[in-house]
């Protein structure tokens, strides 16, 4: 399937309706003055969350919208019809960003959340509202005024409480297999996984957290290397992430520079992600003999010179899993315990998510200039990104 997680779209909500110029006109009545009707107002357009949806493939395919104009009044007092409004169904996770201005409308977060992007225009108005006793017979109208129209940026990030950040093949993908009903595509080469994948973590009654996988990072990510850093503005929602590191790769790679290699492409990517609150996953201790695997994870933490949460897991067999979801739970609840008692954590958090999708916006912008320059310069036509949709990977189903 398509996974798009961009879009540009234009939205042109519907013209209010000219107001009518009439007069009463019936035999036997005589000056029956004026009956010229308002018009209707113009249509708006929304933005709706689908819970069903989960990329923006559809607007791949048009990209203009338009809402109803509202019909023009009528003699006989008539007022004209109203346009009906448009409504956009986009998937949860959407942020709308006004494209000329780069100003953020709004966020839909939650299923069934509206947001209005373009309002309709204002009816026009019939004669029959200017008269007045030094006026009986007004001949001034209005006309109605045209609906907005706006240039809008659709930003799909998933929405997710713990996000994985690893090398490809460093087991993110089986992680995510074993701890929740997810299946994303498992394998034993790199860029396995092509796509974000969400997977709902239950640690007990009324108790559960969602994890996403995004496609694997390599050394030069930060400068489109591999699959380049798009898919880690995903990660910006999220309120922990896991550094998944394979205690024992088989190309014979030393663990700490990988997990290094890493940290730097984050903070590349985004100096505001990379601090954010990180836990260190040695993961394939199944690998080791029990008696060496202590040492091995003794140095990681020490060539990282880690202070922060370690946790040694096998993803395949399931070891170490169990205590991982339960801390993880055991954080998150603690989180939401201190932003109830503190409200100003909310405000403080919903900032910091706006800087990491500002830094990652401004990154990904700088990443695509240069490939267009260096097209530009080999005369080579880019991929489908000038159709106007970022069509980022495609994979079989």
């Amino acid at each position: 399937m398509k996974f798009v997680d961009e879009a540009l779209i234009t939205v042109e909500a519907g013209k209010g309706g000219n107001g009518c110029l009439g007069f009463r006109r019936e035999k036997y009545i005589p000056r029956g003055g004026p009956d010229g009707g308002d018009g209707g107002d113009g249509g708006s357009i929304w933005l709706q969350a689908d819970s069903g949806l989960n990329t923006m493939v559809d607007f791949r395919y048009q990209r203009r919208f338009r809402a109803d104009a509202g019909q023009k009044g009528r003699g006989a007092n008539c007022t004209g019809h109203s346009g009906d409004d448009l409504v956009l169904k986009v998937p949860v996770g959407t942020t709308v960003i006004d494209d000329e201005t780069g100003e953020i409308i709004g966020d839909l977060v939650a299923a069934d959340d509206r947001l209005l992007v373009a309002q309709g225009g204002f009816h026009g108005l019939g004669n029959t509202r200017f008269k007045s006793s030094t006026n009986r017979a007004p001949r001034e109208t209005t006309n109605g005024s045209p609906g907005e129209v706006r240039a809008l940026r659709l930003e799909l990030k998933v929405l997710a409480d713990v996000g994985l950040l690893g090398l490809p093949n460093a087991g993110k993908s089986t992680l995510i297999r074993a701890i929740s009903a997810a299946k994303p595509r498992v394998a034993d080469y790199p860029f396995t996984t092509l796509t974000p994948n969400l997977g709902v973590v239950k640690v007990g009654r009324y108790r559960s957290f969602v994890v996403a996988d995004v496609p694997g990072l390599i050394e030069g990510a930060s400068d489109g290397a591999g699959l380049g850093i798009r898919f880690l503005k995903h990660l910006t929602r999220t309120r922990l992430l896991l550094h998944l590191v394979d205690i024992a790769p088989l190309d014979g790679s030393d663990a700490v520079s990988n997990a290094e290699a890493i940290r730097r492409e984050l903070e590349r990517f985004s100096p505001t992600l990379a601090a954010r609150q990180r836990w260190l996953v040695i993961n394939k201790i199944d690998l080791l003999a029990e008696d060496d695997r202590e040492a091995a994870i003794a140095e990681i933490v020490d060539g990282l010179a880690w202070a922060g949460p370690v946790f040694a897991i096998s993803a395949v067999s399931g070891e170490g899993t169990e205590p991982l979801c339960a801390a993880i739970m055991g954080h998150l609840e603690a989180v939401r315990e201190r932003e109830e008692e503190d409200p100003q954590l909310l405000v403080v958090e919903d900032a910091e998510q706006q800087q990491m999708q500002r830094e990652a916006r401004e990154r990904i912008a700088t990443l695509r200039q240069q490939r267009y320059t260096r097209a530009a310069e080999d005369d080579e036509d880019e991929d489908d990104d000038d159709d106007g949709v970022e069509v980022v990977y495609v994979s079989e189903d």
